[in-house]
């Protein structure tokens, strides 16, 4: 069984964040920088959180060019309040449509890291009309049911069944991943690769195909489900899952900057 990782820990230290109230009580921890549009929103992975490395990459990006962008953790992860478990793939969707919403003016670039590429999708689904363009990175769309659910054993789908959760190997933190029923359940209201995707904005799909945890061939075939007509997939040799080396957070730039310089023009 295969879980998206997190895309590592802080490297650098970094200002109190401001928070965002939901409707419910809940925060939204985040940073935004004041700049031109198209901006650009910057969506984690799972269990990952607004200080890794390709979050603070992009915005030092987006400082040097003038652009605005935010960055922010979802509820249950990083400064944001809520526990993980009681996170689904819908609330964190909602969270980042709340981000545009609410913290954001114009035309937005949204930038996805593994579960942030599904969470992407779906907030571009629901606000088409400001999102301008996506870029995805070992972009993870249903995962919860094609590298979770169906790659558990026999025992694992019982102690899902009995207790309502399964731990699994975190390899960042002796900590477990503790992975819900309520997650697995939740995510089949949001799977998208088994339909066209009605989205028409430019999209850019970058995947190391040596990821482990999310296969190449899921940037492939988000490709082909993409109605629209301007996608292009950078496959990376012998990538790995992260993509946060210097050299995958440069092309990670360079490729935001394309983009956001084919809007501009």
């Amino acid at each position: 069984m295969n879980t998206p990782r997190p895309s590592g820990p802080s490297t650098e230290a970094a200002p109190e964040p401001r928070i965002l109230t939901r409707e419910d009580g809940a925060t939204i921890a985040y940073h935004r920088v004041a700049g031109r549009t198209p901006g650009v929103v910057f969506l984690t992975g799972f269990k990952s959180d607004m200080t890794g490395g390709k979050a603070l990459a992009l915005e030092a990006f987006c400082r040097k060019r003038g652009q605005a962008i935010v960055r922010f953790d979802y509820f249950g992860h990083g400064a944001s309040s809520g526990a993980f478990e009681n996170g689904t793939i819908g609330r964190w969707a909602d969270d980042a449509v709340a981000v545009i919403d609410r913290l954001t003016e114009g035309p937005q670039v949204l930038v996805g890291s593994s579960m942030g590429g599904w969470i992407m999708l779906l907030a571009a689904l629901a606000r088409p009309e400001r999102v301008a363009g996506l870029v995805g990175t070992a972009a993870a769309p249903d995962f919860t049911e094609d590298l979770i659910l169906n790659g558990l054993a026999p025992k694992q789908r019982a102690d899902l069944a009995r207790r309502g959760f399964i731990e699994t190997d975190n390899p960042y933190d002796d900590r477990p991943y503790r992975i819900t029923k309520a997650l697995l359940d939740e995510g089949r209201n949001h799977l998208l690769l088994k339909a066209e995707i009605p989205l028409d904005c430019p999209v850019r799909l970058i995947h190391g195909t040596a990821d482990a945890d999310v296969p190449w061939r899921t940037s492939e075939r988000l490709a082909l489900t993409l109605r629209s007509r301007d996608v292009e997939t950078l496959f990376v040799k012998n990538g790995d899952h992260r993509l946060s080396k210097p050299k995958d957070l440069e092309r990670l730039a360079r490729v935001v900057g394309r983009l956001l310089d084919q809007l501009q023009g």
